[in-house]
């Protein structure tokens, strides 16, 4: 993608001022995306983006830049620029780059650059067709489609040299319910790190009925009472509210500046004794999945809380410098126009002992949240805010109506400590994580797990 000699000068001419690392990070990104509305498509957009960015280091000083020009006159250029924001007596040389060669963790089968529109446009009508038949109140469908390839190749002043290809795809489809006086949505948003193998092989009548079949509930739905309840929060995407509340607080990012509730605390017990979170970019094929991150290192499993201690963060390169810790794989970025930090990649709630009928059966009176919609966080104290999709009334052990207008709010870190039950129902969501690197893929997850006491907040005809 790129001469290792031209990589060599621009990495020696980052270092010219006195900086002590320097890195290449080239990419070349081909997208499609298609939006159909209606049964028709609405939107067809397909394109390719190339750029490089370009990292120095001093110390705990970092500056990053890039540029779209990948000749090597303009790739000197942006290093020259990037090295007259650093003053350092010592000059050093880059080590020799030495490749190193990676075997894909996530095997394509199908390439989508190579497949027909025809193909991707005809799983988008077979989806939106399902959704719209499956009921008369579903008033619009919007299947949202994507796939992407991603070439990279990131190379340091330390030597390290390294490309990588990734491939992900993601269908989206939203549903929206309407009896005349109110409309309802719901969603369902399917995605992996595979080719066009995934559609041919993805459960069209599943992920459409159930977008479907959310907006038809929740548009019967009582309003949602307020108050503190128990609270089950079901598996799959149910793994967001400790991504946001916990998750971004294990980052390095906030960790490094002591703007998290968990910055100095390894080895202190900090959630429940059932709650073990880990983060594994290693997972075959699933939309976080990563081969190697952003600067180059290999996907790990990391173990962040294991029986309710903290064990550790997710640390990219120039935060782990800030903490002395090294890089646990975690350097993540949106594109060569975002300089990378420390991100989550699958993060998740290990399997526990419960069964879900178990769960259900032993909550007395509480609130059920089958799936979860959007919410917000504060990093620095974990206090979080969650809107509900779809939530049902649990009383004497079993499920009973469905309730709308919910919203769960909280302290991440004190939700931590009231988690008294986890299922064996592990399962994953796809969707899309923004921080101080951009937009990345991220898979949330968990099984079933309760909360012993949560702040529901309802609506006022629901009090």
């Amino acid at each position: 993608m790129l001469a290792k000699s031209v990589i060599e000068d621009v990495l020696t001419a980052a270092l010219a001022t006195g900086g002590d690392f320097s890195e290449v990070f080239l990419e070349d990104r081909y997208t499609n995306n298609l939006t159909l509305q209606g049964g028709k498509i609405e939107n067809s957009l397909s394109g390719r983006d190339f750029g490089i960015g370009i990292r120095v280091f001093k110390g705990l000083q970092s500056v990053y830049t890039y540029t779209t020009d990948g000749s090597k006159e303009g790739l000197l250029k942006a290093a020259r620029n990037a090295a007259h924001a650093i003053s350092g007596e010592t000059i050093i040389h880059p080590a020799p780059l030495k490749k190193e060669i990676v075997t894909c963790a996530h095997p394509i089968t199908i390439n989508p650059r190579e497949t027909e529109k025809t193909r991707k446009v005809n799983v988008m009508k077979k989806a939106y067709e399902i959704a719209k038949n499956y009921h008369s109140s579903i008033h619009q469908v919007l299947v949202r489609y994507l796939d992407e390839e991603q070439n990279v190749l990131i190379a340091n002043s330390e030597g390290k040299f390294i490309e990588d290809k990734r491939v992900r795809s993601r269908l989206a489809i939203q549903s929206i319910a309407s009896d005349g006086k109110q409309m309802q949505p719901g969603f369902y948003g399917p995605g992996a790190h595979k080719g066009f193998e995934f559609f041919e092989n993805l459960n069209l009548e599943h992920y459409a009925n159930e977008a479907s079949r959310i907006a038809v509930t929740m548009l019967g739905a009582d309003p949602c009472p307020s108050g503190k309840f128990p609270v089950i929060i079901d598996n799959e995407f149910g793994g967001v509210i400790f991504h946001e509340a916990c998750g971004h607080g294990l980052e390095a990012t906030s960790v490094a500046k002591n703007n998290s509730v968990f910055a100095n605390r390894i080895g202190e017990k900090v959630a429940s004794d059932v709650v073990t979170y880990i983060d594994d970019g290693t997972i075959a094929n699933e939309w976080g999945s990563i081969t190697i991150d952003d600067e180059g290192e290999k996907a790990r499993k990391n173990v962040l809380i294991e029986n309710g201690i903290l064990k550790g963060y997710l640390i990219d390169k120039f935060n782990g410098r800030r903490m002395g810790m090294e890089s646990t794989g975690s350097g993540r970025r949106q594109s060569y126009r975002f300089a990378p930090t420390s991100r989550m990649t699958n993060t998740y709630i290990a399997e526990g002992k419960s069964s879900p009928e178990e769960i259900i059966s032993n909550t007395e009176q509480g609130i059920y949240t089958k799936y979860m919609g959007g919410g917000s966080v504060n990093p620095a104290t974990g206090d979080y805010n969650f809107a509900v999709m779809e939530a049902y009334l649990v009383k004497d052990g079993k499920i009973g109506k469905p309730l709308k207008g919910a919203t769960l709010v909280g302290n991440g870190a004190e939700t931590l400590q009231l988690v008294d039950m986890v299922g064996n129902n592990l399962g994953h969501g796809a969707g899309m994580c923004g921080s101080l690197s951009g937009s990345i893929p991220v898979n949330v997850g968990q099984p079933m797990i309760r909360v012993s006491e949560m702040t529901v907040g309802g609506s006022k005809e629901g009090e």
